[in-house]
């Protein structure tokens, strides 16, 4: 079995590529095997034999129920063993309670893919967790793909084949979650797709993003993820689907402490650190959802739409209120909504719309040219405005001498044109579901709420904006280190592994990757750090060096502005007292650090993490005491380059300090990214050693970035 050893490697000894594995023979099997399988009324398994029965006859598969006892199943002849079924199985459905054993038996008999629906493994404990290890070395050892446990038979649904257009494909690792999307067919919303992942022991989410991205029909990958299995195969799988320009909409729980502990109680995934999960959806262009509406309306955005010509975004409604009211959740979002073209308002005045309505955007007809000739022009000059590439029509209510021209005249403009026309169709279902359907019976992304149409209209931008200056940066992944990492490990050879390095260690490990650094002298004795306060030229900062001591600021053990012979002097003694005080016996003070004193500039701090699931993960945002304080702070996953990390720093609050906030000059930010793309190749050479890096300070002044202090933290 192809596994991940095979693939080529970053200098991390993380994946480039996804593996192969073929799911056709899996979603199309040309023989179905099912081993406890049963037609007996009562009966567990009976159920999902005659959907799996069902299944096999729609699609042409031969059906082979294995049974030791029984002689007939869904009137076909049953196997007393899975060995005893007449040659290779493409796939075999496990009914028993003894699954691991059936597994071992299905794998001798040579079935390509096999599907375990029992639970009790890893989501229930230590136990379950054994059960599972057990299955993942068989697994591992063999050449037979396996989906589950834990799992459902989501993946073999009917689906619709009487719709349209672009179909939504989902990945969900708990079925019930899944259903409404399902559901979305009955309201005309097409669906091609669904894998129930369950524990991915094998078979995970990145294998079926990256198949359903790879089938024409599929123009929306759709997904609820409780954890997902390895980091990077979740970002090879995101830029697959960036490549073939597939957009990935996905609900991840565990944005909370009590949504974490659900998901690995559930399907006994790492959730992972939720800050870090949304930076990466963010890095390649994942639309993250909070609720299952929001999953299938955004899915069915990107579905029914195609991609913008623009940014600007016109509003149209019969009421001024209602166009209002979405005008101002529009801009609170940051769409962008333009002026119209004086020809475009001079068009709309011209016996469209009564003169004293405002027409310049939000446009407000005040309701009865909808109900006339008139609504269908309105739509076409709107539609045909340079500024507008997208048009939002809300209607807070249905009122019936309008709804009938409104729903018919949207649908035929929107298929005159590229500019996709959104509809909110905001009354109760059941009360005029009516016109609801024929707008979606027309092919548009059609809304029950502002809220889901404003952030559907979002992500549909932010996407597109995403694919026009998207590059791989798997393209050109570092596989071998820098020649600095060399100099950095020899640095960090004596270093006690799982502990922190001092200050001064720590900077020679920066200034070896080329990130500037005070400039500090080591110092043993009073009289050696007045020499030192000399050469560097007065005022100076004096604080100790230990790696026992990560917080000096905290402890009062910086002295700023120390600018004299005598002052160094009395500070060396003072500091060299108090921190032999601090640090105790078992600590280490290596002297003092005498340091040029940097004035002026925007206090950052930029530093690297270990996430349980994408490995060293780089951060940067307000430093200082803010850093705790403000926690502004944002994330990237290494690889990546200068321009992510400008992207990465515009996500965050404060970045108008670094633009020059209230009269200051600006800060030079090519040189914070430098840093910011130094330190993610610093983390990824230097995988094995590191798990922590903080700079904090770095000041970042109108030229240059300077590190005022630093802590790295080697791996146990």
């Amino acid at each position: 079995m192809p596994d991940r050893s095979t693939l080529p490697l970053d200098v991390t000894g993380r994946p480039l590529r996804l593996r192969d594995v073929d799911l056709d023979a899996f979603l199309r099997p040309r023989s179905v095997a099912v081993i406890g399988a049963s037609d007996k009324p009562g009966k567990g398994n009976t159920l999902m034999t005659t959907a799996l029965k069902a299944f096999s006859d729609k699609y042409g598969s031969a059906f082979y129920p294995v049974h030791p006892t029984s002689d007939e199943v869904c009137g076909t002849r049953v196997y007393r063993t899975i060995a005893e079924v007449p040659g290779p199985v493409d796939l075999v459905a496990i009914l028993t309670g003894a699954a691991v054993d059936s597994f071992e038996e299905t794998q001798r008999a040579g079935a390509r893919f096999a599907v375990i629906f029992a639970a009790g493994f890893s989501e229930v404990g230590k136990d379950g967790e054994k059960l599972e290890a057990r299955l993942r070395a068989l697994v591992e050892g063999g050449d037979t793909r396996l989906l589950g446990p834990n799992t459902n038979l989501n993946a073999f649904s009917d689906f619709r084949e009487d719709l349209a257009g672009p179909a939504l494909a989902l990945i969900t690792q708990s079925g019930h979650q899944g259903r409404p999307i399902f559901q979305g067919q009955e309201i005309g919303i097409r669906m091609s797709h669904w894998a129930p992942t369950g524990n991915e022991v094998d078979l995970e989410y990145a294998d079926f993003a990256r198949y359903f991205a790879d089938q024409p029909e599929v123009g929306v990958i759709a997904a609820y993820i409780e954890g997902f299995k390895d980091g990077r195969t979740l970002m090879l799988a995101a830029d697959h689907a960036a490549r073939l320009r597939k957009p990935l909409v996905v609900v991840k729980v565990g944005r909370t402490d009590a949504g974490r502990a659900m998901a690995k109680a559930h399907t006994g995934h790492l959730a992972g650190a939720d800050s870090v999960v949304s930076a990466a959806f963010r890095q390649l262009g994942v639309t993250r959802v909070d609720g299952l509406d929001d999953l299938l309306e955004t899915s069915m955005t990107f579905a029914r739409t195609k991609p913008p010509t623009g940014d600007g975004v016109c509003i149209y409604s019969p009421s001024g209120g209602t166009s209002a009211h979405m005008a101002d959740m529009a801009a609170a979002a940051g769409l962008h909504l333009p002026t119209l073209t004086k020809a475009t308002q001079q068009r709309l005045h011209d016996g469209l719309i009564p003169s004293y309505l405002q027409v310049s955007n939000p446009v407000d007809c005040g309701g009865p040219p909808i109900g006339d000739e008139r609504g269908l022009k309105i739509l076409e000059a709107l539609v045909a405005d340079p500024k507008v590439a997208a048009l939002i029509v809300p209607v807070a209510g249905a009122v019936d001498m309008f709804s009938e021209g409104l729903s018919r005249d949207c649908a035929i403009v929107a298929k005159t044109t590229d500019k996709p026309i959104f509809m909110v169709w905001g009354a109760p279902p059941g009360t005029d579901d009516h016109y609801y359907f024929k707008m979606l019976d027309g092919g548009l992304p059609v809304f029950r709420t502002f809220g889901n149409c404003v952030d559907a209209v979002k992500a549909y931008f932010d996407y597109w904006e995403f694919v026009r200056r998207f590059e791989s940066p798997f393209a050109d992944a570092p596989t071998t280190p820098l020649p600095a990492a060399k100099k950095a490990k020899r640095i960090l050879a004596d270093a006690r592994r799982g502990e922190a390095w001092s200050e001064h260690t720590s900077k020679e490990v920066l200034r070896a990757y080329g990130i500037k650094t005070s400039r500090d002298v080591l110092c043993t004795s009073a009289a050696e750090a007045v020499r030192a306060a000399k050469a560097i030229g007065y005022p100076v900062v004096m604080k100790p060096s230990s790696a026992a001591l990560s917080h000096k600021s905290d402890l009062g053990l910086v002295k700023v502005g120390v600018a004299s012979d005598k002052d160094v002097r009395a500070a060396y003694t003072d500091l060299d007292r108090r921190s032999r005080t601090a640090i105790g016996r078992t600590g280490e003070l290596e002297g003092i650090l005498v340091c040029e004193m940097v004035s002026g500039g925007v206090e950052m701090v930029v530093g690297v993490s270990r996430d349980e699931l994408f490995g060293p993960v780089v951060m940067a945002g307000l430093g200082g005491v803010f850093v705790e304080v403000l926690k502004d702070v944002t994330f990237r996953v290494p690889p990546f380059g200068a321009g992510e990390a400008h992207r990465m720093l515009r996500e965050l609050k404060g970045y108008a300090m670094l633009e020059g906030a209230r009269g200051a000059k600006p800060a030079d930010v090519d040189a914070l990214v430098d840093v910011i793309v130094k330190v993610g190749r610093l983390a990824q050479d230097l995988a094995d050693d590191i798990a922590e890096i903080d700079i904090n300070p770095l000041v970042v002044r109108p030229r240059g970035a300077v590190a005022l202090d630093a802590l790295i933290v080697t791996r146990s």
